[in-house]
């Protein structure tokens, strides 16, 4: 039996002709920025980023950091030992999404009052 392994292809095409697209390209994904907050906050390893997120799987932690590293976001170093180490952390370009963050937690927090109820209540069935 032959199994025949292809790339996952967006079905959309990418959109970048505003600077929200572009942000929206980089950050989008559900645990993209708590790896990137998880990052800044000190935590490096594979290991470590995976208990601080335990209702995300392994791939797609792992998938969502190479996708990081691709847009330039986090660099991956590798250690030449055994067992191997692997460590992120942000480039500069990365840092520059930490005061985002903050503001966009800083707006959710001000608003939780009236989001949570709203987000939480299941919507009517039609």
């Amino acid at each position: 039996m032959t199994y025949i392994c292809t790339m996952y292809e967006k079905k959309l095409p990418v959109q970048l002709e505003c600077g929200l697209h572009l942000f929206l390209e980089v950050t989008s994904g559900k645990w993209k920025v708590d790896l990137i907050w998880s990052i800044h906050s000190g935590i490096k390893r594979p290991a470590e980023l995976h208990r601080r997120l335990p209702k995300a799987s392994r791939r797609l932690l792992d998938t969502q950091l190479k996708q990081l590293t691709d847009h330039g976001i986090i660099i991956k170093t590798i250690f030449e030992q055994r067992p191997q180490k692997v460590e992120y952390q942000l480039t500069a370009l990365g840092d520059t999404l930490i005061p985002v963050i903050e503001v966009t937690a800083r707006w959710g927090e001000a608003h939780r009052h009236i989001l949570e109820p709203l987000i939480q209540t299941p919507a009517p069935s039609i």
